[in-house]
C-alpha cells in the first residue's frame, strides 16, 4: 500500500494492494483526550472549520510524497506495475491543476468533512507504518499551510465524520486495516481545539458515511466484522443532536460501503461504493426521502467506483478518484486507481466529465473553496 500527499484533493493511496492484517490496540486501555507531548503530527476528524480561538501549530510538508505502510512508513517509490494501475482516461480535456502544500505525512483511508471558514481537517487513517493513526491535521488554503490539532482519542481508519454547529462528529471506524470495527463516537470542538466523548453508535461499523439533515446525523451503510467475512451493510441510523438518542431508519436499497454521500435540498444522495470489496464496485445512485422514509434511484455514476471523494460546488456534486479491480486468493488483479472527475446536476439529473486528476488516487479528501 502506498500513500500520497497533495491538496484540495489530498493524500490517499496511489496504488492498490490487498488487505493485510495488523495488530489491534489494546481495547482495555483508558482513553486520553488531551494533546500528547512532543508529537509531530495530529489527526482524525475532517472538516473545514471556522477561525479557531486557539492558534494551531504549523506543520511542514512531508519531504517524501509516498510512504509504504507495510514497511514502517518508509519513503517509497511507485513501481512500474503500480504506475500501470493509474487511470486518467477521461472524455474531458486535460484542464489545469495547481499544486498546493503537500500534507505533513503521507496518509490514506483517513476521514474528512467540510464546514465553514475555508479550512479543512483531516483525521485518522493509515500513516507512519500503522493503520490506526489518530493524527489530526488542518489545512488553511489562504496561507497554503498545514496545522496540528488535537488528535482522536482512539486511532482508527475509515472513520465516518460530519461537521455541525462548530463541532465535528467522528464515529466508528476500524482499528485494524478494514477490520475490527469500533462503536466509539467523539465530538471535536473547533473553537477550543478539544474533544469530548458522545453517545456511542448503536452497532460497530467501519467505512460508513455520515451527513447532516435537519439537525440530525444520518449514519449510513458501511462494512462490519468478522474480518475474514467482511460484508457491506445497508444500515441507516439517525441521531438527534439535541437528545443524543439513536433511531433506525429504512436501510439503503443496496448494502454498500466507501460510497459518496451528500445532503442537498432536504434529501440525501448515496452515490457509488462497493459491495464487500472493490471487485464489486457499483454505479448506483439513490436519493433518500426522509418524509417518506424511502428512496428513489437516479441517474447512475458514469464510472463505477469506491473510495472516491464527493463535494457540492455550488449546485453540482463532484466525484473525484476511486479504485476498482479483481481479487484472486487475496491478491489484487487488474487493480486500477482512478483519476476521473465527474459531476452530477440535480436539476437535470445528468452527469458531466471534467479534467482528471494528474495523480490518480482513492480514499482522498476533497473539498471546494469558492472565491
Amino acid at each position: 500500500m502506498t500513500c500520497s500527499t497533495i491538496l484540495f484533493v489530498c493524500g490517499a493511496r496511489g496504488a492498490a494492494r490487498p488487505d493485510a492484517r495488523r495488530a489491534a490496540p489494546d481495547r482495555g486501555k483508558s482513553i486520553r483526550w488531551s494533546r500528547p507531548k512532543n508529537r509531530r503530527h495530529i489527526l482524525p476528524a475532517a472538516a473545514i472549520l471556522s477561525a479557531p480561538a486557539l492558534a494551531l501549530r504549523p506543520l511542514p510538508s512531508s519531504p517524501a510524497p509516498f510512504a509504504n505502510v507495510f514497511q514502517g512508513g518508509a519513503p517509497y517509490h511507485i513501481t512500474p506495475a503500480q504506475e500501470a494501475q493509474r487511470v486518467t482516461a477521461s472524455p474531458a480535456p486535460a484542464g489545469r491543476w495547481v499544486a498546493r502544500a503537500d500534507m505533513p505525512i503521507p496518509r490514506s483511508e483517513m476521514a474528512w468533512a467540510t464546514a465553514r471558514g475555508g479550512r479543512m481537517q483531516v483525521g485518522g487513517g493509515h500513516g507512519e507504518g500503522r493503520s490506526n493513526r489518530a493524527f489530526h491535521t488542518v489545512s488553511n488554503p489562504e496561507t497554503n499551510r498545514w496545522h496540528d490539532a488535537v488528535p482522536l482519542p482512539r486511532g482508527t481508519n475509515h472513520v465516518a465524520v460530519v461537521a455541525d454547529a462548530g463541532k465535528v462528529h467522528a464515529m466508528g471506524g476500524s482499528v485494524e486495516q478494514n477490520r475490527v470495527c469500533d462503536d466509539f463516537a467523539f465530538a471535536y470542538h473547533i473553537e477550543a481545539d478539544r474533544r469530548s466523548e458522545i453517545t456511542r453508535i448503536p452497532r460497530p461499523r467501519g467505512a460508513a458515511a455520515a451527513t447532516m439533515l435537519d439537525g440530525k446525523v444520518h449514519l449510513m451503510g458501511s462494512a462490519t466484522d468478522p474480518g475474514d467475512e467482511r460484508t457491506s451493510i445497508g444500515w441507516q441510523e439517525v441521531q438527534d443532536s439535541a437528545t443524543n438518542r439513536w433511531e433506525r431508519r429504512r436501510p439503503l436499497p443496496a448494502a454498500r460501503d466507501q460510497f459518496g454521500c451528500v445532503t442537498f435540498n432536504g434529501r440525501i444522495h448515496v452515490i457509488g461504493g462497493r459491495f464487500n470489496s472493490f471487485q464489486y464496485n457499483t454505479d448506483r445512485h439513490h436519493m433518500y426521502l426522509p418524509a417518506r422514509d424511502t428512496g428513489e434511484r437516479l441517474a447512475p455514476l458514469p464510472t463505477s467506483c469506491s473510495g472516491h471523494g464527493v463535494v457540492i460546488q455550488p449546485d453540482r456534486f463532484f466525484m473525484t478518484g476511486g479504485k476498482s479491480g479483481i481479487i484472486e486468493r487475496v491478491v489484487a488483479r487488474d487493480a486500477r486507481v482512478l483519476g476521473q472527475r465527474e459531476s452530477y446536476d440535480p436539476a437535470t439529473s445528468t452527469w458531466a466529465s471534467h479534467a482528471p486528476m494528474p495523480t490518480p488516487r482513492h480514499a482522498a479528501p476533497a473539498w471546494c473553496q469558492v472565491a
